[in-house]
């Protein structure tokens, strides 16, 4: 069992910045990243980051979000700068357990990131 702690969403103007935070306990976690669902689309990636440090972002966010992890307190981080109002969703941690593809994974409750034009 993982349990994922997330904070950091609000609102904020257009060209302003977010952290979002997420901690993990319990389990031990290979990869961790963050997943956001706007209102009427399905949930999307958004950028991962594995235990070697290796990261991969969706094309919409390259630039402009940053992942990091600290593994000393198995917490991820997503930067958010020059945010935009399309990036108005609700954002979700994921923590992935092993590689293999009935490995558990485990999800975050969300923080919601509204961006005011």
């Amino acid at each position: 069992q993982v349990q994922l702690v997330e904070s950091g969403g609000g609102s904020v103007h257009a060209g302003g910045s977010l952290r979002l935070s997420c901690a993990a306990s319990g389990s031990t976690v290979i990869a961790m990243g963050w997943y956001r669902r706007a209102p009427g689309k399905q949930r999307e990636l958004v950028a991962r980051i594995t235990s070697r440090g290796r990261t991969n972002y969706a094309d919409f966010v390259t630039g402009r979000f940053t992942i990091s992890r600290d593994y000393a307190q198995n917490t991820v981080y997503l930067q958010m700068n020059n945010l935009m109002p399309e990036d108005t969703a609700v954002y979700y941690c994921k923590a992935e357990t092993g590689v293999a593809i009935e490995s558990p994974v485990y999800w975050g409750p969300g923080t919601q990131v509204t961006v005011s034009s």
